[in-house]
């Protein structure tokens, strides 16, 4: 249970551990629907091909694009990429890393797909059965009245009468899925050889300080639009709570409205407010809200964070109970 709890922790510590968590439940789900799939061959020479190569690369398409859209770096590549330039410029080296990190994961599961296929070889002997030259075999059925590319497109069939007590469709069989595994295992072998020469190699064409630092701006957007996404809601919410509060103030003017004194106090204009530091910062009516959030679209911020360590603190105190407070900058 407790390396359960790890594990999840590990995931749930920032988006690309995340990312790589989905990118591996959808491997996984792809074995799991391929073993769960119930492939039959058509055993005709005009269908047989077409029929294969469809189960073999359509499901591989879908897991693709779904991996594309439950990538997190997706939506921060295309956000930096289409956003106007405003006060911020763009940095190319970072959208390119973001799509070679999302076109990474997404291969993952059409990969797995591929590979189980090929290594379980049943869709390739459906596929180039009709392509094996059947003289290499003894014990081809000959009183059937069919010409061989009929009868070599009924070989994955195996329940066919025309094979009964015959080893003509195993030999075919096994010797079809013997091309099937050495093509899935080549791929597997060039794939891993890939990555090995390309963690080897890269440091020797890749400046780190320049790798360094786009990986750092590629988290920092991730983390910039998580705490945007943060700070709305919480502006959202004590936006709401005031629309609330007021419009339950304005329909009953003469009732008096009690509040828990530890949460909410009353400001010099008699507007009611949490005694913790407001978020709503001045925006207050939804023009306001609507053009913030157009700047921010159009015109994102500097990176620049000099101008806090000058900006005045404040300090917000109140006497009693009764409505009186004061405000004094430090």
């Amino acid at each position: 249970m407790e390396r359960m709890k790890l594990v999840l922790q590990y995931f749930q510590s920032n988006s690309e551990s995340i990312s790589n968590g989905i990118c591996i439940i959808l491997a996984l789900v792809s074995v799991k629907l391929y073993t769960s799939f119930d492939f039959n061959c058509p055993c005709l020479p005009q269908y047989n091909k077409l029929y294969s190569l469809g189960v073999m690369i359509v499901p591989p398409i879908i897991f693709f694009f779904l991996g594309v859209l439950v990538n997190r770096h997706t939506g921060i590549m295309m956000d930096e990429w289409m956003r106007p330039v405003g006060n911020r410029s763009k940095n190319p080296a970072v959208v390119k890393y973001l799509f070679s990190a999302m076109l990474q994961r997404a291969m993952l599961a059409p990969m797995v797909w591929i590979l189980v296929t090929l290594l379980d070889g049943k869709i390739f002997i459906c596929a180039f059965s009709i392509s094996v030259d059947p003289s290499l075999f003894t014990g081809m059925p000959n009183n059937t009245g069919l010409d061989a590319i009929n009868i070599m497109a009924k070989v994955p069939c195996k329940e066919d009468v025309i094979f009964k007590d015959s080893s003509f469709r195993k030999a075919v069989s096994r010797y079809v899925r013997c091309y099937s595994q050495a093509v899935g295992w080549s791929i597997l072998l060039f794939l891993i050889v890939l990555g090995a020469m390309g963690r080897l190699i890269k440091p020797y064409f890749d400046d780190h300080s320049t790798s360094m630092q786009t990986r750092y701006w590629s988290n920092y957007l991730d983390v910039e639009q998580k705490l945007f996404d943060e700070t709305c809601v919480l502006h959202a919410r004590d936006f709401a709570r005031k629309c609330v509060v007021q419009f339950f103030e304005d329909i009953q003017e003469d009732a008096v409205l009690h509040l828990p004194h530890p949460l909410f106090i009353a400001n010099p204009q008699g507007e009611w407010e949490d005694e913790e530091v407001e978020k709503l910062h001045g925006v207050s009516r939804q023009e306001q809200v609507d053009e913030l959030l157009i700047k921010w679209h159009y015109n994102k911020p500097v990176l620049d964070v000099t101008r806090i360590a000058h900006r005045p603190k404040v300090c917000v105190t109140w006497e009693d109970r009764d409505g009186r407070t004061l405000y004094s900058d430090v």
